[in-house]
């Protein structure tokens, strides 16, 4: 009879369990780049278009992170604009926090973008 066979068994659980949970994060991690990179390099070989445009909406996406048990943490904002183009056809594009600032829903100009990526809008 072995004293230490349910320790070894538990043990040996453990491991395969923090195996598994290992490469999950791990997996999970090295779609996330793959997902980024591929977007990146669609946006480069897209063509930069410039579109008489008009804003239509706009939104925030908050997350907030937390570290540890004492609560603090920081957060994360990322704002997005609707666009609506001559043909009716509607996008909806990130942008830096400055130029989502000054949009107004109404505002029409002239949108650059490259895939989905936002580059400028001039009012007119």
């Amino acid at each position: 009879m072995d004293p230490f066979g349910s320790f070894s068994f538990g043990f040996g659980m453990f491991s395969v369990f923090f195996t598994i949970m290992f490469v999950v994060v791990i997996s999970i991690f090295a779609i996330t780049i793959f997902k980024m990179l591929k977007e990146w390099n669609q946006n480069n070989k897209s063509p930069r278009l410039t579109v008489h445009a008009k804003v239509i909406g706009k939104r925030t996406n908050i997350q907030r992170h937390r570290s540890g048990n004492t609560g603090m943490g920081h957060t994360t904002t990322t704002y997005y604009v609707s666009f609506e183009v001559e043909s009716g056809d509607r996008m909806e594009l990130r942008l830096p926090g400055t130029e989502y600032g000054l949009l107004i829903e109404g505002d029409e100009g002239n949108l650059s973008f490259q895939g989905t990526r936002f580059l400028s809008f001039d009012r007119i």
